[in-house]
């Protein structure tokens, strides 16, 4: 959670996860956003216009929800369901796929979006949980 979330802390937030999957050379899209603003984006080497897409598709699910796009995937596989069926949301707009988290702010809520996108969607969502802890924890 988040004293406070502005353009410089998506700076800082996007510029940490960049340097963490560089450092660990993996292929992936990084995200910050604010509401509908994109404030953070980067496409690391091995990476498409695809994981633009995936991530889009990932943050809407979490605008949506409030939870993980993770969260969100494995609560409907859970009560035996399948998100791109039973949500009955367009496919093409959401993914309910591992990679992207709700930015919250103490005393405020849900204001924004964080993720990445290029690996598999459990490896996402584990990268995306350590990096955030590891950016509130300094």
């Amino acid at each position: 959670m988040f004293t406070r979330f502005d353009n410089e802390t998506a700076l800082a937030l996007g510029l940490f996860l960049v340097d963490a999957a560089r450092a660990r050379r993996l292929p992936v899209v990084v995200s910050v956003r604010r509401g509908q603003q994109r404030l953070f984006h980067a496409a690391l080497p091995g990476t498409s216009a695809d994981n633009d897409a995936w991530i889009d598709r990932k943050s809407r699910v979490v605008d949506r929800y409030g939870h993980s796009s993770y969260h969100v995937g494995t609560s409907f596989r859970v009560q035996g369901k399948e998100f791109d069926a039973d949500s009955r949301l367009d496919t093409d707009l959401y993914a309910a796929h591992g990679g992207v988290f709700p930015v919250i702010v103490r005393d405020v809520g849900v204001v924004g979006t964080v993720g990445v996108s290029g690996l598999p969607q459990a490896e996402d969502h584990a990268f995306v949980v350590e990096q955030l802890a590891a950016f509130l924890q300094r």
